[in-house]
C-alpha cells in the first residue's frame, strides 16, 4: 500500500492546477485550503468532473466555484440542524409525556422493564437501554443544570427533564422498545404510520450526528429507504422500472419528506425559505455546470418548494399523511 504524503500549500495549489481547476488568486486558495483542509474541500469536486472514470475538472472551473459548493453544504447543514434539533425536542416531549401518564414520573416507576414490550427478541435490549438511561441518571445528575435541581429538591429525576441528556440515538431505541400501544399513541400525535416512523427514527438520527459533525451532507444516501408519500405522489417525482420513486427515498429529500410529515406547517415553511434562499445563491456563484445538476445530486426535484405550500392538515382529514 503506497502511504499518502504530505503535501504543502503550494503542492495542493499545482494538484488543482494540473487536474484542469482555474486558480485566480492563488494567496486566496492558500488561505482556504489552510482554514478549511484540503481533503475535505476536495470531496466537493465530484460535480465539477468531466466524468466517473475522467478525474480532471470541467472547462472552466474555478476553485471559487468548488468553495461555493462546500459553503453552501455548510449553510444547508446548519439549517436542516436547527430543524431536526426542533424535532428531536418535540420527540422527547410527546414521549416523556406519554410514558410518565401512563407509568408515573420518578425513575423507579418508569423504568421497569416491565413498561416495556415482552417480545423475549428483544429482552437483552430492554434490559440495556435501562440500564443506559440509569446510567444517565448516575453520571448527568450532578452535572446537568436540571437533573441536579430535581435530585438535590425531590430526590428523583422525571422522565421530561431525563430526555434533556439522552441521544436522539437512544431515544429512538426507547421507542423501538415499547409497548406496541404506546408507540401507536406517539404515531398518532404525528399521523405516520408506525412501520414508517419506526423507519424515520434512525435516519433522522444518522443525519442528526452527519450535520453534527461537519461531514457532507448534500449528496448522502442513507441504507435505508423510505416508502412513497403522498408529497412524492404531489409532486410528480418519476418512478423507475420496479414503480419506486427516483427520488426522495434514500437522499436529502427524503429526509425533508421526512421533516415535512413531522415540524409543524410554519416551521417547515421557513425551513423551506431558508434552503430556497442558500440554492438561490449557490446557483449565483455556479458557471460551469448548471444548479440542476447539484439539485440532482440531492435527490430534489425542479419543483421541490411546491413540497412547501402542501398543507399537512389538509392531508391528515383526508388520510393521506
Amino acid at each position: 500500500m503506497i502511504d499518502k504524503q504530505f503535501k504543502n500549500l503550494e503542492e495542493q495549489i499545482e494538484i488543482l492546477k494540473y487536474k484542469g481547476m482555474t486558480i485566480n488568486d492563488e494567496k486566496y486558495v492558500k488561505r482556504i485550503l489552510l482554514r478549511e483542509n484540503y481533503f475535505f474541500l476536495s470531496g466537493y469536486r465530484y460535480p465539477f468532473m468531466r466524468s466517473v472514470t475522467d478525474k480532471h475538472f470541467l472547462e472552466g472551473v474555478t476553485f471559487e466555484e468548488m468553495y461555493s459548493l462546500f459553503l453552501f453544504d455548510r449553510a444547508i447543514r446548519n439549517v436542516f440542524f436547527k430543524y431536526l434539533l426542533v424535532i428531536e425536542n418535540n420527540l422527547k416531549s410527546i414521549i416523556s409525556y406519554q410514558l410518565s401518564k401512563k407509568y408515573g414520573y420518578k425513575e423507579k416507576n418508569y423504568l421497569k422493564t416491565k413498561n416495556f414490550t415482552n417480545d423475549k427478541s428483544k429482552l437483552k435490549q430492554v434490559n440495556d437501554l435501562v440500564k443506559k438511561m440509569k446510567r444517565q441518571i448516575r453520571v448527568n445528575g450532578s452535572k446537568h443544570t436540571a437533573t441536579a435541581h430535581y435530585l438535590s429538591n425531590y430526590g428523583y429525576v422525571p422522565l421530561w427533564i431525563l430526555v434533556k441528556v439522552l441521544s436522539f440515538g437512544i431515544v429512538g431505541e426507547l421507542f423501538s422498545i415499547m409497548k406496541y400501544d404506546d408507540q401507536i399513541n406517539i404515531c398518532n400525535f404525528y399521523h405516520i404510520p408506525l412501520d414508517e416512523f419506526s423507519t424515520y427514527l434512525p435516519i433522522l438520527s444518522n443525519y442528526r450526528n452527519l450535520c453534527a459533525h461537519e461531514d457532507i451532507l448534500y449528496e448522502n444516501r442513507t441504507q435505508k429507504k423510505i416508502k412513497g408519500t403522498i408529497y412524492h405522489q404531489l409532486l410528480n417525482i418519476d418512478k423507475n422500472e420496479e414503480g419506486e420513486y427516483v427520488k426522495g427515498t434514500n437522499d436529502l429529500f427524503a429526509l425533508l419528506v421526512i421533516m415535512k410529515r413531522m415540524l409543524s406547517y410554519e416551521e417547515f415553511k421557513d425551513m423551506c425559505l431558508e434552503l430556497d434562499k442558500r440554492i438561490d445563491n449557490l446557483e449565483y456563484n455556479l458557471h460551469s455546470i448548471k444548479i440542476e445538476k447539484i439539485l440532482d445530486r440531492m435527490g430534489f426535484p425542479s419543483n421541490y418548494m411546491e413540497i412547501a405550500n402542501i398543507e399537512r392538515s389538509d392531508l391528515v382529514e383526508e388520510g393521506k399523511n
